[in-house]
C-alpha cells in the first residue's frame, strides 16, 4: 500500500510525524479517511479520535478541534489540542462541556449560539465515544 507523510501537530509540540498509510479524521462535515494520492482539500475538525494506519497497530488520538489540510505533500492537521488515547483527560472534557453549556445559557439565539450548541455535541459525542472505549 503506498504510504505518505502525515503530521499532527499541537499548540505545544509536534504529536505524530512520520510516514503512514492511512489517516482517519473527524471532520465537521463528516469524518473522512485519507489515503496517498487524495485530492487537496482543507477541512475544519471536530473533537474526536483521529486514527493512523501505519507500521503496526493503529494508532489513535483524541483531537479537540483544529484543520486538517491534505496536499501532494501529504496531511497535516493543525489540532486545537491532541494527546495519544490512552493520555485522554475525561474530566478536562467534561469540564469544556460544562463550560459551554454555560455560555450557551447566557447566549440569546443566534448563529454564535448554534455554533457552540454544535461544539458541545461534538464535546458530548467524543465523550461517550471514550466511555466507551473509543474504539473507532
Amino acid at each position: 500500500m503506498a504510504t505518505f507523510h502525515f503530521d499532527l501537530v499541537a499548540p505545544t509540540r509536534m504529536v505524530f510525524a512520520g510516514e503512514v498509510n492511512q489517516v482517519d479524521v473527524p471532520g465537521v462535515d463528516g469524518d473522512f479517511g485519507v489515503l496517498a494520492g487524495h485530492a487537496p482539500v482543507v477541512a475544519m475538525v471536530k473533537p474526536g479520535v483521529l486514527t493512523v494506519f501505519g507500521a503496526g497497530e493503529p494508532q489513535r488520538y483524541v483531537v479537540l478541534g483544529g484543520f486538517a489540510e491534505v496536499s501532494p505533500a501529504g496531511l497535516t492537521v493543525l489540532a486545537d489540542a491532541a494527546s495519544a488515547l490512552a493520555d485522554a483527560d475525561r474530566g478536562a472534557i467534561e469540564a469544556r462541556i460544562k463550560a459551554l453549556e454555560e455560555l450557551c445559557a447566557k447566549t440569546p439565539p443566534s448563529p454564535a449560539l448554534d455554533r457552540e450548541t454544535e461544539k458541545i455535541e461534538h464535546f458530548r459525542a467524543l465523550d461517550r465515544q471514550l466511555a466507551g472505549g473509543a474504539a473507532h
